[in-house]
């Protein structure tokens, strides 16, 4: 398993623009073949996969994300963020980070950052 550790979620209002931090410890980053992802549950709904990057940097996102959000890794500072633009209430969730060594990512999660859009 890897350690992932995540930051950068908090309240925002409908329209704005928030961006979520994760870092892996260094040795999975290095690894030739995984994958990353965020995934999102909202209240009383199941878990949904967001979007994901793998090792060469090709990414996946839900139909839901897929224009409003960027997924991105930066292999010098081991971390991959997650853009997230034009946010409505519907996004509003507890945003987890996870990694694998196969798609999609499960094998490894973070604790978990809440993310809030409310005006």
């Amino acid at each position: 398993q890897v350690r992932l550790v995540e930051s950068g979620g908090g309240l925002v209002q409908p329209g704005g623009s928030l961006t979520l931090s994760c870092t892996a410890s260094g040795a999975f980053f290095s690894s030739a073949r995984h994958f990353m992802g965020w995934y999102r549950q909202a209240p009383g709904k199941e878990r949904e996969l967001v979007a994901t990057v793998d090792a060469g940097h090709a990414t996946t996102y839900a139909d839901s994300v897929a224009g409003r959000f960027i997924i991105f890794r930066n292999d010098a500072k081991l971390t991959v963020d997650l853009q997230m633009r034009g946010l409505t209430p519907e996004d509003t969730a507890i945003y987890y980070c996870a990694a694998g060594a196969s798609y999609p990512p499960s094998g490894s999660w973070g604790q978990g950052t809440q993310v809030i859009v409310a005006s």
